[in-house]
């Protein structure tokens, strides 16, 4: 293995590392925050299936990580990768109007006043 192998595997090892540890940290905060439902489709989670539930960075700019979580949304893997993929159509094709998704109608925190009297 030549010298040059040798720094970039170091530098991507690194590269992983940083982005694994940035990830968990605002992935764990997101998911004290938000109801472990998806966004989109409202898809319900579980301890069993969380690790199919995504972190989406709502400006696609994944170094903003306010910790009140304004820039961040749960998804599912599935409407996780729909909304990178629009984005990248956006970018690159372009367009005149971006079309927006309706918003999830569920609410988790419907009836959250009877559930705290059980």
């Amino acid at each position: 293995m030549s010298a040059n192998e040798s720094k970039l595997d170091k530098v991507l090892a690194e590269a992983r590392d940083y982005k694994a540890s940035r990830e968990k940290g605002y992935r764990e905060q997101a998911l004290k925050l938000y109801p472990w439902v998806c966004g989109r489709c409202t898809r319900e989670f579980t301890n069993k299936n969380l690790s199919e539930l995504t972190v989406h960075h709502r400006d696609h700019n994944h170094d903003n990580n306010p910790s009140d979580g304004t820039n961040w949304e749960l998804l599912c893997l599935y409407c996780h990768d729909n909304e990178h993929s629009r984005f990248e159509e956006l970018i690159r094709y372009g367009s005149t109007t971006e079309t927006k998704q309706a918003a999830a109608t569920f609410n988790p925190f419907a009836d959250l006043k009877a559930m705290m009297k059980k």
